[in-house]
């Protein structure tokens, strides 16, 4: 019997109807054991459990978190993507809801055999252009099909989606999605038969003010290997190894240890009011708070770190570390900044 949870004012009437004797304790028994009935649509059976549509959102969120990242730096403006929906339907359902013309990639993602259709609104792809060129990224262009220098933007940005795609995937399966063809016409994509089941990953996308989707469809064939990996437990199972694995460690080490950061020395500070700063011209000498002896503050980042002394090497200037700042120091510094800001 499905869990059915009434109200307070259900109950209310069924003590009611109980006490008045309109309705007797046997015919409310008689109507529990009565044997339920569910609908079920033999055009268009479920092949996926709750438990693997959930493994798959948890994938997908991930792939999103790692497309917002890029976008945000890529971009440099707000951008918001996070996983709307994932539900299975038909192939011919979900070419049906798809606009005309819209941005359509077709991948293959070997092992795994067949193909999937990462699809992307008019309205995103315009804007991720019109941000490419330089733009504010508030279009409004009616949709169209994209010209060729479109294109080529637009085929750079899923180069990247497909290795995007590829990490997220990697605590199931190892893919290499690979880009086959681009169409703007959802009738022209036919990867499987119409009446096949297939997932469909809804991703809402927003790029400064322009809000619109993306849409990734994986057709049952493709998943059918890796279907007992589809669980919950050997995604989180997966993902613990995965982050204890010493490769990954040297990995994560090595990408640290290339990572470029801004080393700045600081020769000394002046405070001039305005009236001053007006009237500086070529010539002028400005006397700086530090001394011919004194240690110079080194900023990694924004943050100060280090105190040394100036000096030359060979030809070229140079600094002599000479003392590492504890974390009070680093306080004071920070807060002796924050001052000078205000």
């Amino acid at each position: 019997m499905a869990d059915d949870v009434l109200s307070q004012s259900e109950i209310d009437k069924l003590l009611s109807a109980l006490s008045d004797g309109s309705v007797s304790a046997e015919e409310v028994k008689a109507d529990e054991e009565q044997k339920k009935i569910k609908t079920y649509d033999f055009r268009r059976p479920d092949k996926f459990s709750k438990d693997q549509i959930r493994t798959l959102f948890m994938l997908h969120e991930s792939f999103s978190r790692l497309l917002n990242t890029y976008l945000s730096t890529h971009l440099r403006t707000m951008v918001k993507v996070e996983v709307a929906s994932v539900e299975q339907l038909t192939y011919q359902e979900f070419v049906q809801s798809l606009a005309n013309p819209s941005v359509i990639s077709i991948l293959a993602v070997p092992p795994l055999k067949g193909n999937i259709i990462m699809e992307i609104n008019t309205e995103i792809a315009f804007a991720f252009i019109d941000r490419v060129f330089g733009g504010e990224g508030n279009t409004s262009l009616k949709p169209r099909v994209l010209t060729e220098i479109e294109e080529t933007v637009m085929r750079r940005f899923i180069d990247v989606a497909d290795n995007l795609l590829r990490e997220a995937w990697s605590t199931v399966i190892d893919i290499h999605p690979t880009l086959e063809a681009t169409e703007s016409n959802p009738q022209f994509t036919q990867i499987v038969p119409p009446s096949d089941m297939v997932v469909i990953v809804t991703i809402q996308m927003k790029v400064g003010e322009v809000e619109g989707m993306m849409n990734i469809c994986v057709p049952y064939l493709v998943l059918e290997p890796i279907m007992s990996k589809l669980t919950t437990t050997f995604w989180v199972a997966s993902s613990v190894t995965k982050d204890d694995d010493p490769k990954q460690v040297k990995i994560l080490q090595k990408k640290i240890e290339r990572t470029k950061v801004p080393f700045v020395v600081e020769l000394g500070r002046v405070n001039l009011t305005i009236r001053e700063f007006l009237t500086l011209g070529f010539g002028d000498v400005l006397q700086l708070d530090t001394g011919v002896k004194d240690e110079l503050r080194c900023l990694v980042g924004k943050r100060p770190k280090f105190y040394a002394r100036p000096g030359t090497s060979g030809k070229k200037m140079a600094v002599q570390i000479t003392k590492i700042m504890n974390q009070d120091e680093e306080e004071e510094s920070e807060e002796g900044d924050e001052g000078t800001d205000e």
